[in-house]
C-alpha cells in the first residue's frame, strides 16, 4: 500500500508560526522506519504493507505529540495488496501516457 501522509503540531511557539522542527521529528520516525518514502512539502509517501504503514504513521503522530499538545493528521491510502514499487511506477506510467500524447 501507499501511504501518504501530514502530521503536523496544531499549536507552535516559533514567532513565524514554522511547523518544522516537530515536522522533523516525524520525517526521522519514516526515515528510520527503513520502508521507501518520498517526502515533499505537503506530505510524506511511505510504502509497505498495513501494519508497517500504520506504525509508522502512529509513531510520527507521537514524535510530533512529544512537543505539542494537539497534532493534526492528514491521510490518503491507495491500498492494493500485492504490488510493491508503486511509488514510482505510478508516475512513470502517467509521463509515459505525457509522452505519447506529445
Amino acid at each position: 500500500m501507499l501511504v501518504a501522509f501530514s502530521v503536523s503540531p496544531t499549536t507552535t511557539e516559533a514567532p513565524d508560526g514554522s511547523v518544522s522542527e516537530a515536522v522533523a521529528r516525524a520525517v526521522r520516525v519514516v526515515r528510520d522506519s527503513g520502508l521507501p518514502y518520498e517526502t515533499t512539502s505537503m506530505f510524506t509517501t511511505i510504502e509497505g504493507e498495513w501494519d508497517a504503514c500504520m506504525d509508522v504513521v502512529k509513531r510520527a503522530c507521537e514524535a510530533v505529540a512529544e512537543v505539542s499538545p494537539r497534532v493534526a493528521l492528514v491521510l490518503k491510502a491507495d491500498i492494493r495488496p500485492s504490488w510493491t514499487g508503486q511509488m514510482t511506477a505510478k508516475v512513470e506510467r502517467v509521463e509515459a501516457r505525457l509522452r505519447e500524447a506529445d
